[in-house]
């Protein structure tokens, strides 16, 4: 069962990461009928759309394996929805994983993702 506090939690410590390393936050949780988007921000002109999964260890697998192939699909329809809603149409974009082990204190930011 997923929950939501957990959920934030970890948006939260993805999200300071992101303003650490100069990432402009666009949108937090941006929901469409496509589906959700934890984060979108803004780096060197480029647009990242960020998933964000955290588990407390790794004894079932690691976060980033959550984000199968029907959840991509999701994320890159809510993504085109996104361009269309804002009229943007001249960003290069990107998909990436904020992956979070919460025991190990480890944090993984795997970019260009899918």
């Amino acid at each position: 069962m997923y929950d939501k506090n957990k959920g934030f939690k970890y948006e939260k410590i993805a999200k300071k990461y992101l303003l650490d390393n100069n990432y402009k936050i666009l949108e937090e949780n941006f929901i469409s009928k496509f589906g959700e988007i934890d984060i979108i921000a803004a780096k060197d002109g480029k647009l990242h759309f960020i998933e964000v999964k955290g588990r407390k260890n790794i004894t079932h697998g690691y976060p980033r394996e959550a984000v199968n192939f029907s959840k991509q699909k999701k994320l890159r329809s809510a993504a085109k929805y996104y361009f269309m809603l804002k009229g943007k149409d001249d960003y290069f974009c990107q998909f990436d994983i904020i992956e979070i082990i919460f025991e190990d204190r480890e944090l993984n930011h795997i970019e260009n993702a899918f």
